[in-house]
């Protein structure tokens, strides 16, 4: 029997390891065909799963207490499974290098508990050459057993949107290859049990691998142009949303934003690229411009916010900002490589107090992480600026009158009164900062509340 019939048949079990914002919904959804284990090295993730509580707001509750998928951190369980999926994050060291420490241990745990006719399928982003490279041998080395022969590897790039409600695992194409036709076609027929949207099969696994990291590029790339337009723009005096409105009337015209691009996948993925492209002697140059920009962009906006809190009298050194969302994007409580953090570290080179705001965001990751705790909304009150860095649903029903309570109504030590306010020389000293990097509220009605307001 084929091992694609024997998972059908529930002979043979799948395993995904790493259950983060990628592989919970995986384990979930091949759940609901086969049997399958799932396996995190954090106990703590392990036992949330197990009293049916998604941290990472993926799937939901209900789903994972239903689900009949085991979750396990004991590695020991894999050994019963045949079809292994690794799922497990690739970040970047500090010098912006693959960190490929995760991809490797994850490995090694693999090889320990592999038996023969089993399959290995890596989802993790890599650079072309990772999966056959670097994990093969380690998966050989730790098991004892020959690939090909043995065992058979392949890659299949995840393309979940974290915090998207619409473009889930199972609507959105799946693209996979294995190193033979053989493992290709059973890899690609395991997830067709899940996938709805359909298996494109590629040619090889350095095809996948490079499908995958010239996805995120390409979205880096582009936003990097919107963000260079605003840089423009703003000089200019013109709003970039009119710009961007007036061009996407065209037909063929991108719909990009600027933004800050953080997270786990656009703001890393460039660099395996950047880096692989360099072992071969190809220094890249639209790839890394754009890098710099986006890098770039927590400052410019920490800098127009000061800028700003000037222009309106505020005291620079102890003011207090408050900050709305800290996620790396809207609706999702993941804060890997949020570039709004790098935005708090600029302004508090300032010597500015900040208090932040997302009752979306992981409490316990972003302290763990960058030790920044976070203050119920109830709590913010005499700010000296405001700034609305993440668009999460719950802030659009927030009111520009109500943010108005949130300020304080002195300017450099004076109460401000319409008397006083009338004597001022600069009609900017009267007004409340506002800066709204993604465009939450109307620029017009901002200015007609008297906000000192500014965005991308």
């Amino acid at each position: 029997m084929s091992l694609y019939k024997a998972i059908v048949a529930k002979e043979e079990k799948i395993s995904v390891i790493g259950l983060g914002y990628v592989g919970l919904p995986l384990a979930i959804a091949f759940a609901k065909v086969a049997d399958v284990v799932g396996y995190n090295i954090t106990r703590d993730r392990v036992e949330q799963y197990r009293k049916g509580i998604d941290v990472t707001k993926e799937v939901g509750d209900q789903a994972v207490k239903e689900t009949t998928a085991f979750f396990t951190w004991e590695e020991k369980y894999l050994r019963q499974c045949k079809f292994h999926v690794v799922a497990v994050p690739t970040p970047l060291n500090k010098d912006k290098t693959p960190d490929l420490g995760p991809v490797i241990s994850a490995s090694e745990i693999v090889g320990r508990n592999l038996t023969k006719g089993s399959y290995v399928i890596y989802e993790s982003t890599v650079y072309p050459g990772v999966t056959e490279d670097i994990c093969l041998p380690i998966l050989e080395k730790e098991s004892g057993l020959k690939a090909g022969v043995d065992f058979k590897i392949g890659y299949s790039p995840e393309r979940i949107n974290p915090g998207d409600k619409i473009h889930r695992l199972e609507n959105i194409v799946k693209v996979s290859a294995g190193m033979d036709e053989e493992s290709s076609e059973t890899i690609a027929k395991v997830y067709e049990l899940i996938i709805e949207a359909g298996v494109h099969r590629a040619e090889s696994i350095k095809v996948a691998e490079a499908a995958k990291v010239i996805e995120n590029a390409q979205r880096d790339i582009n936003i990097a142009f919107m963000n260079e337009l605003s840089i423009i723009f703003n000089q200019l005096g013109i709003d970039t949303n009119a710009v961007l409105e007036a061009a996407n009337t065209k037909w063929n015209f991108l719909n990009f934003t600027p933004g800050l691009v953080g997270g786990h996948c656009i703001g890393v993925d460039p660099y395996y690229l950047v880096y692989k492209a360099e072992e071969i002697g190809y220094h890249s140059q639209i790839i890394l411009s754009g890098r710099k920009i986006n890098d770039d962009m927590a400052k410019y906006v920490a800098e127009n916010l000061v800028k700003n809190m000037i222009k309106a009298d505020k005291p620079i050194k102890g003011a207090t900002v408050a900050i709305f969302g800290i996620t790396f994007k809207e609706n999702c409580p993941d804060v890997r490589n949020s570039k709004v953090v790098d935005v708090i570290e600029e302004l508090k080179e300032y010597g500015i107090n900040i208090k932040v705001v997302d009752s979306v965001a992981d409490e316990e990751d972003l302290f763990y992480s960058y030790g920044i705790s976070l203050t119920n909304p109830e709590e913010i009150q005499g700010v000296d600026a405001v700034l609305f860095a993440v668009n999460h649903d719950e802030f659009k029903d927030i009111k520009l009158e109500d943010v108005k309570k949130l300020y304080n109504n002195t300017r450099n030590g004076v109460v401000q009164t319409n008397e006083v306010a009338a004597t001022s020389d600069d009609p900017n000293s009267t007004k409340d900062v506002l800066v709204d990097v993604k465009g939450l509220f109307d620029r017009k009605e901002a200015e007609a509340l008297d906000y000192l307001y500014w965005r991308l």
